[in-house]
């Protein structure tokens, strides 16, 4: 089992304007090689390339040796998930790093929830000879914004965990969000069956509106849900949006608790806005395995809500493929070569531009109390330590989590 960041790493950034894992430097390009690659010296990396062994990192040094300029990558924020401190910064690190990057060659940052640090840090890095950007926006204004400069500077994007839209020049690297949302549906009709919920009356909180992630999503659970809505099976009563901010979240919801006391059911798409949701219901005195609630991320809180039977599901993605998977692009990026169409498996598209984006879509998982075994913990996304804590002990004990 891989180490993985605990909490408190979350903490000690909360603060800072930006998390910086790597020097990059106007004055240090590469010392890489100026020859041509023979095709058959080219890595071949697939979409499905990537372990928690990041293996598959190290085919890619040659690509190091024959590349020029940095690679910078942007997180957006500290607050919507835990997962940029505790996972993304450090897996990209360790990616760039087996990959052959010097760490005068990458700089990972995070713009803290602030578009305008987020803008100026692509600006700055670009500057500082970054030849390559992964990015991931805060939201589609800000997205945009960046792709626009980067192709003034002809240095291409790689869109990471959600797809900016109305941007240009760009690839994606994510995971297979329609699937994500399939899985959030099917989750739902499960537990809404196995809790035994009686003529179901259903929230379906989608998300930011300026988050194109969020139209997947819902593109994905609109599919499952529609036919239970439409032979009146269930009833669709609300659907707030809740942004991906948890109070805003809270707040949408308690109006709707207000106006519908009998709703018992609540598609959620994010952990981290299902927690005080279900806060909420438990001073209500709601008992668990009662209103069963989607989420996604596998955060610690969300797999806690998970086992002791509040929350019936989180759609986990391994960030660990994301990370490699972009760094993977984008040194094939920095070398100047195409990248394999085994690596850029798919697109999406644009809806604003109508563009079809090449993407990198990666298959994320649905985990139950029965699955946090062999999925998260097996992993280390989450330490059985943490997981396990106090009044959970006994839930781990039930589920057979240990470690």
């Amino acid at each position: 089992m891989r180490p993985v960041p605990r909490v408190a790493a979350l903490m000690a950034v909360a603060g800072a304007a930006a998390l910086v894992l790597g020097a990059c430097s106007s004055s240090t390009t590469s010392t890489s090689s100026t020859s041509k690659l023979k095709p058959s010296q080219i890595p071949k990396l697939s979409a499905t390339s990537f372990n928690l062994s990041f293996s598959a990192m190290t085919a890619l040094k040659i690509l190091a040796s024959h590349g020029t300029g940095n690679i910078a990558a942007i997180l957006p924020d500290t607050v919507s998930s835990t997962r940029y401190v505790e996972f993304d910064a450090p897996y990209l690190k360790e990616s760039f790093e087996k990959a052959g990057l010097k760490s005068s060659q990458f700089v990972i940052q995070n713009a803290l929830g602030s578009d305008a640090t987020e803008f100026s840090d692509a600006q700055a890095d670009i500057a500082k000879g970054a030849k390559v950007l992964i990015m991931d926006p805060l939201d589609s204004g800000v997205g945009a914004r960046i792709e626009t400069y980067a192709k003034s500077k002809n240095v291409p994007v790689i869109d990471y965990d959600r797809l900016t839209l109305g941007g240009t020049r760009k690839y994606y690297d994510s995971f297979n969000n329609v699937y994500v949302g399939t899985l959030l549906g099917q989750g739902l009709v499960s537990c809404i069956g196995t809790w035994h919920v009686k003529k179901p009356q259903v929230v379906v909180m989608r998300g930011a509106p300026t988050d194109n992630n969020a139209t997947l999503f819902a593109d994905g659970y609109d599919a499952v849900l529609a036919p239970y809505f439409k032979n009146k099976t269930y009833t669709d009563i609300a659907n707030p949006a809740g942004t991906w901010d948890p109070p805003t979240a809270l707040s949408e919801f308690e109006a709707v608790y207000t106006k519908h006391p009998n709703l018992n059911a609540v598609l959620m798409p994010n952990d981290e806005n299902g927690a005080p949701i279900i806060h909420f219901l438990q001073t209500k005195k709601v008992a668990p395995m009662t209103i069963p609630i989607t989420g996604q991320d596998a955060t610690l809180t969300g797999l806690q809500n998970v086992i002791s039977g509040y929350q019936c599901g989180t759609v986990y993605k391994p960030i660990y493929l994301e990370a490699q998977a972009a760094v993977a692009l984008a040194m094939y990026l920095r070398a100047g070569i195409t990248p394999p169409a085994s690596l850029v498996n798919g697109q999406v598209k644009d809806v604003t531009t109508g563009v079809e984006v090449p993407s990198i879509l990666l298959t994320p998982e649905w985990v139950t109390p029965q699955l946090v075994a062999s999925t998260v913990i097996k992993d280390g996304f989450v330490p059985a330590s943490q997981l396990c804590a106090g009044k959970f002990a006994a839930d781990c004990t039930k589920y057979g989590i240990s470690g």
